[in-house]
């Protein structure tokens, strides 16, 4: 099984050794290596990383010549920041042994998801004023290149922040949409900028969107302040360290922790010192520490709210607390007749010892603004404080200050999620080769779960609340389930052009799209080219509809591909408040002979509503097969809004009644 990474690598990563396992370099191959910068392929490639190729065409006809000078950037697909080298690890990795961070933190055994896959990457992205740039160009081009080399699975950790391109001017999904022709997956991160409503990125249905989440792993922290009281924050620090303890008002002429506000008298106030910082007057807690080292702190107490609290190395010693014990901390600090100390232990390794997975605050959150039809992310995956290979070129934290080397490192983001899922679609793959792409997400959508290691809901980070569609979608991946799903969901080329119609795009904008094939017509609308079908309609393994104003029919097609032929599946169905959902039939029988299967699902508003989302499931089962469909309604039967369109009082209640007796009836 061979793997597409959108970035680069670090070969000489444990991760990407060629131990013998693996065998011949299939024929089927038809990709290479090509030589760059400190990258010879005779030492970089071997029968784990079997290609690698750079684009700099469109990046430096868009921003200028690369910038190669002091190691600032390879010319080669050699990984210059880790990005590329840790997702890759964390899908692909092989096996290795006795990994760790820094001080032997979150030491074990490193895996990635399918460890006996095969890697290619394709550098598009490149280090510029500390930031990554990606060329459409360059990302197009390396998804042709792709294809044709012959990879099974795509992973993009890379995406956009909405407003969104329309997606026949994305080149993401451009590519990704060539992969779904050509039966391979493509999966993409959902984006790091939650817990704000509709910024999901990468959001087309043929793509599969991950969102990110925690995992059960801490690294608890014992601070010991001068009055003997301890308080257990999270860090990533190494050292045993006791120093004067100072609020950030003496530091910074507003409090708020950030360079604009350094006076003349910071740097006495600040230095050899432990300063405490609060997040609801700084940007966070990476701008914090570098604001404290600029005024010549030692260390950064940091506090935040408990929905947002989370643990980064920040190049200076920062330990995270939530809300109240830095008021706790304050109060200690302006009370004290002595002069305030702190003292911050060594952090250890905790694992199992709290309730995972719960929603990465920074996830980014549905629904789609492009079609909020289609439920976006799909599903979730672990995204937080992740270790996995890093290039030793390249500090932890990627400041230039920090002049640390390690082979293992702690990242967060989707971009972290994203390979989780790349490596699970990489076994489903080989287990089923002969799955559509879409049969692939199908599963992983059916079979995710909502519930933390506890049995309650997860919690949607950056919230109090529980965990919905458009935090989790179909909620956390289950690997194992996820290989036999006993349903599953499937659509083609030509489903997924009837859905650009129902967008409204014109047959030139969707042959923008498409790859050249006498086999797919690109016309909207059936026989007689009538009326494009309504997005909903597309074979997706959710039903969202945004905006419920009268009954709506929704029809959906499943595919039996477990091991009983002759199964018998019946539905159960939770409505979401405020409709009223019935499936027809409630019982769906297969054979060997008839392996598809269509159902309807007829969904009502039930109350009057000024546009809430609400959510319910429905549920397939065969007795050992659970098939979970989430159900997404905003019932908007009172003034709307967002159109300024009102619906008259009187006859919304009479369609309610009417409505609920045809379900009844039904």
């Amino acid at each position: 099984m061979h793997l597409f990474f959108f970035m680069c690598v670090w070969p000489e990563s444990q991760s990407f050794r060629d131990d013998g396992h693996l065998g011949d370099i299939p024929s089927s191959w038809r990709g290479t290596c090509v030589e760059g910068e400190k990258f010879d392929p005779a030492t970089a490639c071997n029968r784990k990383l079997i290609g690698a190729r750079y684009y700099l065409a469109g990046f430096e006809s868009e921003v200028g010549p690369l910038n190669t000078s002091g190691g600032a950037e390879y010319r080669s697909p050699r990984d210059r920041v880790g990005h590329g080298t840790h997702t890759a690890s964390t899908a692909v990795g092989a096996v290795s042994p006795d990994a760790s961070y820094v001080g032997g933190l979150g030491r074990g055994v490193a895996r990635g998801g399918a460890p006996w896959s095969r890697l290619a990457v394709y550098k598009v992205c490149w280090f510029k004023d500390l930031t990554g740039r990606c060329s459409d160009a360059d990302i197009l081009a390396a998804f042709d290149d792709a294809l044709r080399d012959g990879v099974h699975v795509i992973s993009a950790s890379l995406g956009s922040t909405p407003p969104l391109m329309p997606l026949f001017m994305t080149s993401t999904e451009i590519g990704a949409f060539h992969a779904m022709q050509l039966g391979v997956p493509a999966v993409f991160s959902a984006g790091n900028d939650g817990p704000d409503a509709a910024m999901v990125q990468n959001v087309s249905p043929w793509v599969i969107t991950v969102a990110a989440s925690t995992i059960d792993r801490r690294f608890p922290t014992v601070i010991t302040l001068g009055n003997n009281v301890s308080l257990v924050g999270e860090s990533f620090n190494v050292n045993d360290m006791k120093m004067r303890l100072v609020e950030s008002g003496s530091v910074f002429s507003d409090g708020s922790c950030s360079f604009d506000q350094l006076t003349n008298g910071s740097r006495a106030a600040a230095s050899g010192r432990i300063v405490l910082c609060f997040s609801t007057t700084t940007a966070s807690s990476g701008v914090a520490a570098l604001a404290v080292y600029a005024a010549g702190g030692a260390g950064l107490i940091f506090a935040e709210t408990i929905s947002r609290r989370s643990t980064q190395d920040n190049f200076l010693p920062t330990v995270h607390v939530d809300l109240r014990q830095g008021t706790r901390i304050l109060d200690y600090i302006r009370g004290s007749s002595r002069p305030p100390t702190a003292r911050f232990s060594p952090s250890t390794t905790l694992v199992g010892k709290s309730p995972a997975p719960a929603v990465a605050y920074f996830s980014s959150r549905g629904p789609s603004s492009i079609s909020p039809h289609i439920l976006k992310p799909d599903v979730t995956a672990p995204g937080v404080n992740i270790l996995a290979a890093w290039p030793p070129m390249s500090s932890p934290t990627v400041i230039p200050l920090d002049k640390r080397s390690v082979t293992w490192n702690f990242d967060s983001g989707t971009s972290m999620s994203c390979p989780h899922v790349s490596g699970i679609v990489a076994v489903v793959r080989a287990v089923h080769p002969t799955w559509s792409p879409a049969a692939i997400k199908s599963a992983l959508m059916t079979t995710a779960y909502m519930y933390d290691d506890t049995s309650d809901v997860m919690l949607a980070g950056g919230t109090l609340k529980a965990a919905d569609a458009f935090d989790v979608g179909a909620g956390h991946v289950d690997p194992l389930r996820a290989l036999d799903p006993g349903l599953v969901y499937d659509a083609g080329a030509r489903d997924h052009v009837l859905f650009l119609c129902g967008l409204g795009y014109t047959r030139y904008q969707i042959r923008q799209m498409v790859l050249p094939s006498p086999s797919l017509d690109t016309s909207c609308g059936g026989e007689g080219g009538g009326a494009a079908p309504p997005e909903y309609d597309l074979n997706y393994p959710a039903i969202v509809l945004p905006r419920l104003n009268a009954t709506v029919t929704v029809k959906r097609t499943v595919t039996n591909v477990g091991p009983r032929r002759d199964a018998v599946y019946r539905a159960a169905v939770v409505s979401p408040h405020g409709a009223r959902a019935a499936v027809w039939p409630p019982a769906l029988a297969f054979s060997p002979y008839r392996d598809t299967a269509s159902y309807y699902v007829t969904v009502a508003p039930a109350k009057l509503s000024r546009g809430r989302y609400d959510f319910g499931e429905i549920v397939w089962s065969d007795g050992y097969h659970r098939v979970r469909t989430p159900l997404v309604v905003r019932v908007t039967t009172m003034p709307d809004t967002d159109t300024g369109v009102d619906v008259d009082v009187a006859a919304a209640r009479a369609m309610d009644t009417a409505t609920a007796t045809q379900l009844q009836d039904s």
